[in-house]
């Protein structure tokens, strides 16, 4: 009973310790603003050629974060943290980095890629004009997987903001955004 113990508590710290790397880890890795530009595109790219709806989906919205790389890990305490820019336009319209955190039975690293499409003008305005925006909490953000692709046209007329995630490498069963923190980078 007590070595159970110990080894949850040696469970928790590694979690902590992993939180407070990943939190550490960005102002020490933090990309240009040229670095995050060219996996910008490479994400786009990757998502046209390989999702079913996300040319689609791109070619409709006024506006679209794209992280090309999200981190995630966990030791039964996670969290995540990537850098992305917005798009207007075809043009980029601003920097920001993604996080969240969480608690309970997880385990693994992973590292993937994710384009959160605003489909309204509206839904893009309310993104732009606040001060932190999250994921589920400002606005209910619809995931696009293989499924909701074959109807793609009903998703996209009926809901404000969809996400894609999408090139996952690693071991983790995480492909949510909600939760996730979204803060404008200081460029």
């Amino acid at each position: 009973m007590h070595s159970v113990t110990h080894v949850r508590l040696a469970a928790v710290a590694a979690g902590l310790c992993g939180i407070l790397m990943l939190a550490v880890a960005p102002s020490a890795t933090a990309k240009t603003a040229a670095e995050i530009d060219t996996g910008v595109e490479a994400a786009r790219d990757q998502c046209a050629a390989q999702i079913p709806g996300c040319n689609e989906a791109a070619e409709k919205a006024p506006g679209m974060l794209v992280f090309p790389e999200v981190t995630k890990a966990a030791i039964g305490v996670g969290g995540s943290y990537g850098e992305g820019a917005l798009i207007v336009g075809d043009k980029t319209a601003g920097y920001y980095s993604t996080t969240s955190a969480s608690v309970g039975l997880q385990l693994g690293a992973q590292t993937s890629a994710q384009i959160i499409m605003f489909m309204t003008a509206e839904a893009l305005d309310k993104f732009r004009n606040s001060s932190g925006w999250e994921a589920g909490a400002n606005a209910q953000v619809t995931m696009i997987d293989e499924g909701k692709a074959a109807d793609i046209e009903s998703v996209l007329r009926s809901t404000p903001v969809v996400a894609f995630v999408f090139g996952q490498k690693g071991l983790m069963g995480d492909l949510s955004v909600e939760g996730s923190k979204i803060t404008k980078l200081e460029r």
